[in-house]
C-alpha cells in the first residue's frame, strides 16, 4: 500500500461519559465491553480488516487506561499512538491537534469511540477516496448517516442524493450522523491547536459550499449512550 493510499483512521476516546456513570466512574467509557471485547477493539478489529495501519486515539478521562489496554496495537496488527488532552477538546479540536501524528496525505477517518457498529462497512467508506481525489469540487467531509435513533428522533442533517444539508433544500431524507465519517485535513487548516473547537459549525459552513457528502447505512449501528443500553446490547449480540 502506498503513502497515498494509506489512509489514517482517528478514534475518539476523550469523553467522560457522564450517562454511562457510575459504569464510567474508574473505567473510560470506550473500553466498556461488549461480549468481552471493548467498544475500541470492535473498531481496530474492523479497521485491520479494512487494511487500515495508523490508528491515532485521542484520550483525556483515565487515558493511561486506555493506553494500557490497547499498547501500541500491535496485538492488532495495527501502529496505535495516543493524542492526549488534559481538558477535553471537543471533536474538532482533538482533530486538530491530532493532524501531526495522522499525517494524512489529504483525507483519513473518524469515529467515534462509543459507538457499536459490528458490520461496519469500512472498505464501502474507503472507496469513496479515490472517486473524492478525482472529483473537481473535492469533498471536505463524507458522513455515514444512520435512522434516527428512539433517544435521537429529531436527526441531525439532510441526506439528498449523496448531498448533506442542514437544511432541508428538496426532497432530503433528515438522518442522524453515525459519528463515522472520511474528512479532508483542509476542512480543519484554521483551528488553532489546543483549543477546544465543536465538528458542526465546520461541517455546516463546508455543506454550505457543497463540500459534504454522505450515505445511509442501514446496518447495525448503536450509540452506547446509558448502562441499560449497553446491557441491551450485551444480551442482543450473545
Amino acid at each position: 500500500m502506498s503513502q497515498q493510499d494509506r489512509i489514517p483512521c482517528f478514534l475518539l476516546a476523550a469523553g467522560r461519559g457522564e450517562r454511562m456513570r457510575p459504569l464510567t466512574d474508574d473505567l473510560p467509557k470506550p473500553l466498556l465491553k461488549i461480549q468481552n471485547k471493548s467498544l475500541l477493539e470492535w473498531h481496530l478489529g474492523a479497521l485491520r480488516k479494512a487494511g487500515i495501519q495508523d490508528v491515532v486515539i485521542n484520550h483525556a478521562w483515565l487515558g493511561e487506561k486506555i493506553e494500557h489496554a490497547l499498547g501500541n496495537g500491535s496485538q492488532f496488527g495495527l501502529h496505535i499512538q495516543y493524542s492526549p488532552e488534559g481538558t477535553a477538546l471537543e471533536t474538532a479540536g482533538g482533530i486538530a491537534k491530532a493532524l501531526p501524528l495522522l499525517k494524512p496525505e489529504d483525507y483519513f477517518m473518524v469515529i467515534n469511540g462509543d459507538v457499536f457498529s459490528p458490520n461496519l462497512p469500512i472498505n464501502n467508506i474507503l472507496a469513496k477516496v479515490a472517486i473524492f481525489r478525482a472529483a473537481s469540487n473535492k469533498p471536505l467531509a463524507h458522513l455515514l448517516m444512520v435512522p434516527n435513533p428512539v433517544q435521537h428522533p429529531e436527526g441531525d442533517f439532510f441526506l439528498e442524493d449523496s448531498q448533506i444539508s442542514a437544511l432541508n433544500l428538496g426532497a432530503g431524507e433528515k438522518l442522524t450522523f453515525s459519528g463515522i465519517g472520511l474528512y479532508h485535513k483542509d476542512l480543519f487548516k484554521d483551528l488553532a491547536i489546543g483549543v477546544p473547537a465543536k465538528l458542526a459549525p465546520l461541517l455546516i459552513a463546508a455543506m454550505e459550499q457543497n463540500k459534504v457528502s454522505g450515505e445511509k447505512y442501514v446496518g447495525p449501528w448503536h450509540d452506547v449512550g446509558t448502562p441499560q443500553r449497553l446491557q441491551e446490547l450485551n444480551a442482543a449480540y450473545e
